[in-house]
């Protein structure tokens, strides 16, 4: 059982990716730490035995006694039930098949996600203004932002930068109060202070959470579409994806980065007019240069330090593109006539920017899903639409936390399979038998089935996630430990002359107690996890469910399942003692009516 356990963290310990970063301490802790403890159970518990342990001359009414009775009826019921049981072992043979049946559905039935929100004590605003909003119009909208995050009773303060990410962005944090002063966690406030910045005018607001694991910032879902076709028709595509969304009313937010909206001015001078006037374009670019601070005209000294002189209209003239038909420009003949005379302004609406992704032009979606929707229905949901609606040569892939889901997803399922064959080989070679590791490992689906069925029906806001995952894990370790215990005692008592299923009732019998207790004494110890609070209780209390459920209910399953798989697939040495000499050991002895035998004619004419 020490190795067994210890072998399960190995395919933890050597994972890679953020697995294998978060989860590698944890791993080799666990292992090393069972190791040790099955050193000192082989050397110095026994010596400890040795000399603390005193005959029992107690009274019959002391608590030790009692819990002992308990335990004989809770044994005695459970033999007798198990007796029936094996009468009809058809019918345990079809309920395990339809537990392990149910492995599938169970698992593509469960919500999944990177790692459950936390309660970190912040939530972050991105609020974004029009292409052409200038740093007054952002400080009057933002201004309006703080005010409304100062609201909630929850806020300890705020901190704003405007002009961050973009021009035209404002990043708002709001810091929230410490856990025990506050009644509503980060994932309660999150929809309402969303609803609130909603209805600020001028500003479109993302509001939602820190990370929960380091690596990727920004909102949970980042899609990206990914083609060589032109960033236009790519915008629409992205656009028409962003409205699906919308619809569908899994999320708060759906927006996209590749947008043409940035209106950009272009001035067309009519060179004839500006030949009959004398003006050229150099006079041209020079006078409005001038005007709107394009260039330095001299320097000036304070107190030793040299500083540029930028000549520039006032800010009053200066507001919008249209106000450059009023500025006059120096002719030839040494008169000034207003720019709108030989150029007039015109307008084409351009890109903010232009992104690419893995070389290839690309348009990131940006998404915040409602409560109760995780990242793993989020991104199933625009995969599908995107499969419908794309067009050829488009093709999608993944940014932020989103990337980070996606690869740990696809490593899980080969994790899994790598512990159970690990454990299998550990087991044959310990058994020095292909049967008895088999009949041992069918208590690891019954175990994570149960624990999955809780996943699925989401109890306690349980999902799939990269903590789940590894307490699914740890689970096969842990489960096989009441096969080993049944099956090795049962060989035993075979070897002492028992029948097949007369040893494994035995066993079984024998064994309850130390499975109940070990049980128990998991299930317990995973309690602190469970109810955890404050900082990382989420995490804590998804792993800790996990093992706890999956302990409970696949040692309920193990108690009758096991014994009856044992009866049907292990060896049955009762009946290899009792099998005829071989042929081989007759002829070397033959009969003494051998030859007389031989003698008498066949009745058969064919023999």
């Amino acid at each position: 059982m020490t190795i067994t356990l210890a072998a399960v963290y190995a395919p933890i310990g050597f994972q890679g990716g953020l697995t294998g970063a978060l989860f590698r301490e944890f791993a080799f802790t666990l292992a090393g730490s069972v190791i040790v403890s099955g050193v000192v159970a082989l050397t110095l518990s026994p010596m400890m035995c040795s000399k603390l342990l005193k005959r029992d001359t107690g009274s019959q009414k002391s608590f030790a006694h009692f819990l002992d009775r308990q335990f004989d009826k809770i044994c005695a019921v459970y033999e007798r039930v198990l007796h029936s049981t094996l009468d009809y072992r058809p019918v345990v043979v079809v309920f395990a098949l339809i537990v392990f049946a149910s492995l599938l559905p169970f698992y593509q039935l469960s919500k999944t996600d990177l790692a459950p929100d936390e309660d970190q004590g912040m939530i972050i605003a991105i609020g974004t203004a029009s292409a052409n909003a200038n740093i007054d119009q952002l400080a009057a909208y933002s201004g309006e932002t703080t005010d409304i995050l100062k609201s909630f009773p929850e806020t300890a303060r705020t901190i704003q930068i405007n002009g961050y990410p973009g021009s035209n962005n404002s990043i708002t944090l709001m810091a929230l109060t410490p856990w025990d002063k506050r009644d509503r966690t980060t994932m309660q406030l999150l929809p309402e202070v969303t609803a609130k910045l909603g209805g600020v005018a001028g500003l479109r607001t993302l509001a939602f959470l820190r990370p929960p694991l380091p690596g990727a910032g920004g909102a949970n879902v980042q899609f990206v579409v990914v083609s060589t076709d032109d960033p236009a028709r790519i915008a629409q595509v992205a656009d028409s994806l962003v409205q699906e969304a919308v619809k569908s009313g899994l999320f708060f937010y759906a927006d996209s980065n590749l947008k043409y909206d940035q209106a950009q001015a272009y001035i067309d001078v009519d060179r004839e007019k500006a030949a009959a006037l004398g003006v050229s374009m150099a006079q041209i670019g020079g006078d409005l240069g001038a005007m709107l601070g394009g260039n330095y005209v001299n320097f000036f000294n304070i107190q030793g330090r040299s500083y540029k002189v930028i000549p520039q209209v006032d800010r009053i003239f200066r507001l919008n593109p249209d106000q450059l038909a009023n500025y006059y420009i120096s002719t030839g003949k040494g008169g000034l006539v207003p720019l709108s005379t030989l150029a007039s302004v015109r307008y084409e609406a351009q890109p903010q920017s232009l992104n690419r992704f893995q070389q290839l032009n690309a348009a990131t979606l940006t998404l915040v899903p409602k409560p109760g929707v995780t990242q793993g229905q989020a991104l199933d949901f625009l995969n599908d639409k995107a499969r419908e609606a794309f067009p050829e040569g488009y093709s999608v892939d993944y940014g932020g936390q989103s990337r980070q889901f996606v690869q740990e997803s696809g490593a899980f399922l080969a994790t899994l399979a790598f512990a159970v064959i690990i454990i299998f080989l550990v087991l044959a070679a310990q058994f020095e038998s292909f049967r008895d590791p088999l009949i041992i490992m069918l208590s690891v689906p019954l175990a994570v089935s149960g624990a999955l069925a809780f996943i699925c029906v989401g109890f306690h806001g349980l999902s799939l996630n990269i903590y789940t995952k590894v307490g699914l894990i740890t689970l096969v370790g842990l489960v096989t430990k009441h096969g080993i215990l049944i099956t090795q005692f049962a060989n035993q008592l075979q070897g002492e002359g028992r029948t097949k299923r007369a040893a494994v009732e035995e066993a079984a019998g024998v064994r309850l107690r130390p499975i109940l207790m070990t049980t128990a004494a998991m299930v317990l110890g995973v309690m602190p996890l469970v109810f955890a609070s404050g900082a990382g209780a989420v995490s804590r209390q998804h792993i800790g469910l996990v093992i706890a459920t999956g302990m409970s209910v696949g040692t309920l399953f193990t108690l009758f399942v096991v014994p009856t798989a044992y009866t049907m697939l292990a060896r049955d040495h009762d009946a290899e003692r009792r099998a005829p000499a071989q042929p081989a050991a007759a002829a070397v002895h033959p009969p003494a009516n051998a030859a007389a035998a031989s003698a008498q004619p066949s009745r058969h004419p064919a023999a």
